[in-house]
């Protein structure tokens, strides 16, 4: 099982950017694909960005062009830079595996895009 936990949410203005952190203990991560998802208020949680353990990335179409999801095997952390933020942006992000692992979800790190 792998345990998971978030950092680098806050508050930002339209335009701006901020680099999300998931750090991952537990298990083997370089073993696993990583994701990040995302939950707005009263909508499911959809995934964002993806990244395979050989390091090809996919992105949902919302987020191409402005969104970066990378690993660091060594530091058993996947990040996500996010540039050029907009309101509708606004959510709790999640990392977890591709797919994802239910007992592996953690808190989350709330982004919110607002002038």
């Amino acid at each position: 099982q792998v345990q998971l936990v978030e950092s680098g949410g806050g508050l930002v203005q339209p335009g701006g950017s901020l680099r999300l952190s998931c750090t991952a203990s537990g298990s083997i991560f370089s073993g696993y694909a990583m994701g990040w998802y995302r939950q707005a208020p009263g909508k499911q949680r959809d995934l964002v960005a993806g990244v395979t353990t050989g390091g090809k990335t996919t992105y949902t179409d919302s987020v191409k062009g402005r969104f970066t999801i990378s690993r660091d095997n060594a530091k058993n952390t996947v990040y996500l830079q996010m540039n050029s933020l907009r309101p509708e942006d606004t959510a709790v992000y999640y990392c977890n595996l591709v797919p994802p692992s239910t007992r592996s979800w953690g808190q989350g790190t709330q982004v919110t895009v607002s002038s």
